[in-house]
């Protein structure tokens, strides 16, 4: 078990990480790029912007200095929305002590250059650090108020992902482990975008057989690509795949799944973008898995329909019906 960690990135997964790791008693840094609202954070042991409500731990240590972020740190959470991760870590990167293994519990595949967050964080820290994933459905309000959850430690080093799954798994939050980092990391990003849609549904109001329709041929897409990427097609019916799929479809806490509502009930995307604070990481993963299965040849109808829903080339009620209206074929 790690007994100092640091969290890299202050919005509600890094806050609900930085609660599971000091109820465990690890010494635990919180870092964010903003000083000002790191200080805010500090004094309000809150976080006000993305986790309201929720007192903090009395014992959590905040840091917006990049130099002293990592003091004594024995394990690194990488919690930065995905089009971020680049530039938040070549930032960071002359500060951060070598050989310390990095979590990563980033979800979505970055726009430029295609890349999952292990990804990134190789290209960037090169690869004199271990990478693992932690994933699953994992709301961070829910994990706030205490309520049993669920998710994977995923590395290919499974001492590695031991350690991590003891460092994190608490009473009400158990933790598993997997050695398919790749499939764990791309369930993760692909289901985001499907959460999209299953708001869409919400929105105009399509019913329960359409969701359960959505959820099954969107977990279908999910799978053909990952497999064709070279995941294990297990890890897409575990938590990291139908277990995250499931909750973010269907909790109405969830960002994506809210703004795909937004977009139903008659709102701009771009209005429905700006009516949250929060990163709706399926918006931009949406072109990423896009171009990645076009890379790989795999077919992705509805992911290609909520594309052509976002960017305004489709209405939602045509999408609907040219996915109804394609050529029947076999379940499997």
């Amino acid at each position: 078990m790690f007994k100092t960690v640091t969290i890299i990135g202050d919005g509600g997964m890094g806050s609900v990480c930085a609660m599971l790791l000091c109820e465990n008693g690890v010494r635990t840094t919180l870092w964010g790029h903003d000083a000002d609202y790191v200080a805010q954070m500090a004094q309000k042991r809150e976080n006000m912007r993305f986790l309201p409500g929720y007192p903090m731990p009395a014992e959590l240590r905040y840091e917006a200095d990049d130099a002293l972020a990592f003091d004594g740190a024995e394990l690194i959470v990488s919690a930065v929305p995905c089009q971020f991760v680049r530039q938040t870590w070549q930032r960071l990167a002359a500060h951060v002590p070598a050989g310390v293994p990095i979590v990563s519990v980033t979800k979505g595949i970055e726009v430029a250059a295609l890349r999952r967050p292990t990804e990134i964080l190789h290209e960037v820290l090169g690869d004199t650090h271990q990478t693992a994933v932690l994933s699953g459905p994992t709301i961070a309000d829910e994990l706030a108020q205490r309520l049993p959850a669920t998710a994977t430690a995923a590395c290919e080093d499974l001492d590695l992902a031991r350690t991590i799954q003891q460092t994190f798994n608490t009473a009400m939050f158990r933790v598993y482990t997997n050695d398919d980092c790749l499939g764990v990391e791309l369930a993760g990003a692909m289901k985001n975008v499907i959460a999209i849609a299953a708001g869409m549904i919400d929105g105009i109001g399509a019913g329960d057989n359409a969701k359960a329709a959505l959820l099954c041929r969107g977990l279908a897409e999910i799978q053909r690509l990952g497999v064709a990427m070279g995941a294990r097609e297990k890890t897409f019916v575990g938590l990291s795949g139908l277990g995250d799929l499931v909750t973010t479809c269907i909790s109405p806490k969830g960002r994506n799944r809210s703004f795909g509502e937004r977009i139903g009930k008659g709102m701009s995307p771009a209005a429905a973008l700006t009516a949250t604070h929060s990163v709706v990481e399926g918006v931009p993963t949406c072109a990423a898995v896009l171009e990645t299965a076009r890379q790989h040849n795999v077919e992705m109808p509805i992911t290609e329909a909520i594309y052509a829903v976002i960017h305004g080339q489709k209405v939602i009620g045509q999408a609907i019906t040219d996915l109804m209206e394609r050529e029947l074929k076999e379940e499997f």
